[in-house]
């Protein structure tokens, strides 16, 4: 059997070794991510001397129930120093919903802000949100549209930040980076730890390797109604799970740009318990599993701290496992403290780095485990995913 363990210690190795690789491919990413954003920069001092009229904008947030943080990130989306107009457009499936409140009191402590509700009463598909906003569009007063989730707290600078996006005529979508604030549990830690230092590492990746990124971030979707009717607007979309990626991915093949910014805008993760941590992950896998089928093959070599431990255990500690997670270490740690600090200027991932090689050995367990099924949990509500689409099991039992 000593060539099944040389064979076992060369696999993992190699694994190790692609994930130094693809570490130092994201640093390259980064840096030329940041060298990007420093030049738009210094092209939009030059042309704030020329002052311009700026397009109105709506803002569209459908809102489901109330959370502590629900109130702080609607405010955030009040104090915006915009030159132009913009209105708030939210939207809930009842009136009866929690969230009506915080939106009623909204409008007394900020009258000068365009606020506006719409009930959305119908179900148009299994993506609850999607349906909300196919309602809503047709109540938005401009032409440009943000979308975010209920929770994301913004910049004073949010708006003119990501409507600066809108540089070309054949950008069809404008999306933006985010963190996460954790909760008190150790759980909601290695999420917000995951954000920061593995989930936007590779979104750059594939922004450098592709040359642009092909898909949205539902921390921001800005477009055009111009732009949405193209790919059939948002009842297109009412079964998708992954809605922000498939966003992307059809005005990309429509012939729109997708662009990526460096406004950073900020998330609540909830305090997790395990169950609800592993219901979350797998979610998540199985939906870019669906979506990016052959770049989520590929995302096992990433997993660097994991495989270099596995090397280390399979060659019964030899020295040169200890060289090569060494290595896996140095770059994984870069990687975290390039990215999640250096671009997100998340102050967490200094405080949690320790949690690291935890987070990645769960995220790697996660990736094997999204094989096992099809099925996911999404707000209570048990769904079974077929090529990114959703089919509430509750409903196909109803139908039997």
């Amino acid at each position: 059997m000593d060539w099944l363990a040389v064979v076992v210690q060369g696999v993992v190795a190699l694994l190790a070794l692609c994930g130094v690789a693809y570490g130092l491919l994201v640093l390259w990413s980064a840096r030329s991510f940041a060298l990007a954003g420093a030049g738009k920069a210094a092209q939009k001092a030059q042309q704030d001397a020329a002052p311009a009229v700026l397009p109105g904008v709506t803002i569209l947030k459908p809102v489901k129930g109330r959370d502590p943080s629900l109130y702080a990130g609607l405010v955030s989306h009040c104090l915006q120093a915009y030159g132009g107009e913009y209105e708030l457009l939210f939207g809930v499936s009842s009136l009866d919903d929690p969230a009506v409140q915080d939106i009623a009191r909204l409008r007394v402590e900020y009258p000068a802000v365009s606020i506006r509700l719409v009930e959305c009463k119908q179900r148009l598909g299994a993506n609850g949100k999607i349906s909300n906003l196919a309602q809503m569009l047709p109540q938005a007063r401009f032409e440009h549209l943000i979308v975010n989730d209920s929770d994301i707290r913004v910049s004073p600078h949010y708006l003119e930040h990501v409507m600066a996006g809108f540089h070309h005529p054949k950008i069809g979508l404008v999306t933006a980076p985010y963190r996460g604030t954790a909760g008190r549990t150790l759980w909601s830690r290695l999420e917000a730890l995951g954000i920061s230092t593995d989930f936007l590492p590779g979104v750059l990746a594939a922004r450098r390797l592709e040359g642009s990124i092909r898909f949205g971030l539902g921390s921001t979707l800005a477009t055009t109604r111009t732009a949405l009717a193209d790919i059939g607007g948002f009842e297109s979309l009412v079964d998708e799970l992954a809605d922000d990626y498939e966003l992307g991915a059809r005005l990309c093949a429509a012939g729109y740009r997708v662009e990526l910014i460096q406004e950073v805008v900020e998330t609540t993760v909830p305090a997790y318990t395990l169950r609800g941590f592993c219901e979350h992950q797998l979610r998540w896998s199985r939906t870019v599993r669906d979506s990016r089928r052959w770049g989520y093959l590929g995302l096992a070599a990433t997993y660097v701290l994991p495989w270099s431990l596995a090397a280390m255990l399979a060659s019964g500690f030899a020295l040169w496992s200890f060289a090569l997670f060494s290595m896996a270490l140095l770059t994984r740690v870069s990687v975290a403290l390039t990215v999640g600090v250096g671009l997100l200027r998340d102050g967490q991932v200094l405080r949690d780095l320790v949690w690291l090689p935890l987070r990645d050995c769960f995220a790697l367990f996660f990736w094997i485990w999204s094989y096992a099924s099809d099925t996911v949990v999404w707000r209570g509500e048990r769904f079974r995913l077929r090529h990114g689409k959703m089919e509430s099991l509750s409903a196909l039992r109803g139908e039997q």
